[in-house]
């Protein structure tokens, strides 16, 4: 059927056949959407309706809650969604990253499958709290010592009074609209690939870089991460004060949306600023990151 066609008549067609339909294999058949004809400069409307093979999205070219992508496959490929296999226990759910399988895990845990205890703690006989803190050993000739696995997601050092006046964090705020779009100079979606101490290994820790990988730029009005666009990574300092608070709770290997000021930058990193917000990303964010681009005239 012509393109402008089924644009008119608004039903479903074969999504074999139909240009417009691009399901990966996945689905038999789409239906047009007016707004996403528009949106993508009318050039196609086309939703994929029933994925098969546990994938989802407007084209079924990601895997449903409860799967993730297999990195060896395709995702044409029937068997491209693996179920999560994440630990009964040591998970809070049977629920994983779509993309990179890891699991969500409880406390204390880590692991890609959530099946290991993380430095600082030891197993318990708790299917509610599996893993808990080893106790600080004091030898009167040498400082309290913890010789439990390196893990990168906190340090376990952190004493309980500085936990205790951490107050509530205001970097990873849920909430995003228009007004905090227009008043960043950046906005951009981005995987932590790994952390490193500037400086070396011995030098004082006083700030963390964690390594970005620049998945998607929806607003760059600096010149910073107009260069970092180019390599498609950059740094991301953020002052080890803040990661003894987990503020803001950084996941290797996790994406996430990150918007703040250019400004803050020292020249090869961006930096966490009073006005960064860093958030856990989901799918969800893509569609009204579009539609703030779009807006983005009406900024004040």
């Amino acid at each position: 059927m012509p393109q402008d066609e089924w644009n008119r008549s608004g039903r479903s067609i074969n999504a074999n056949t139909s240009p417009p339909c691009q399901c990966n294999g996945h689905a038999r058949k789409c239906r047009f959407n007016l707004d996403l004809y528009k949106m993508s400069g009318r050039v196609s409307g086309g939703v994929c309706t029933d994925c098969r093979h546990d994938t989802t999205g407007r084209h079924c070219h990601y895997c449903r809650e409860g799967f993730f992508k297999d990195p060896t496959k395709p995702i044409t490929h029937k068997k491209t969604c693996k179920p999560c296999d994440c630990h009964p226990i040591g998970s809070s759910g049977k629920s994983c990253n779509h993309t990179t399988g890891q699991c969500t895990c409880k406390e204390g845990v880590t692991g890609l499958n959530c099946n290991r205890c993380a430095r600082g703690y030891q197993q318990s006989r708790s299917h509610i709290a599996p893993c808990i803190k080893i106790p600080r050993v004091i030898n009167i000739n040498h400082q309290a010592q913890n010789t439990a696995p390196e893990s990168y997601q906190y340090d376990p050092d952190a004493s309980e009074s500085t936990k205790e006046n951490c107050g509530k964090c205001k970097f990873d705020t849920k909430r995003l609209n228009l007004n905090k779009f227009c008043k960043r100079d950046y906005a951009i979606m981005a995987k932590v690939t790994g952390r490193t101490t500037p400086g070396g290994k011995n030098a004082p820790r006083d700030e963390v870089r964690f390594n970005l990988q620049i998945q998607s730029v929806f607003k760059s009005n600096g010149p910073l991460l107009l260069a970092s666009q180019r390599k498609s990574s950059i740094g991301l300092l953020v002052p080890a004060k803040n990661l003894d608070c987990r503020c803001p709770n950084i996941k290797i290997n996790k994406s996430y949306l990150i918007l703040g000021m250019d400004a803050k930058s020292n020249g090869e990193n961006l930096m966490l600023g009073p006005k960064t917000i860093i958030i856990e990303w989901k799918d969800d964010w893509n569609r009204r990151l579009r539609r703030y681009q779009q807006q983005a005239g009406s900024c004040y």
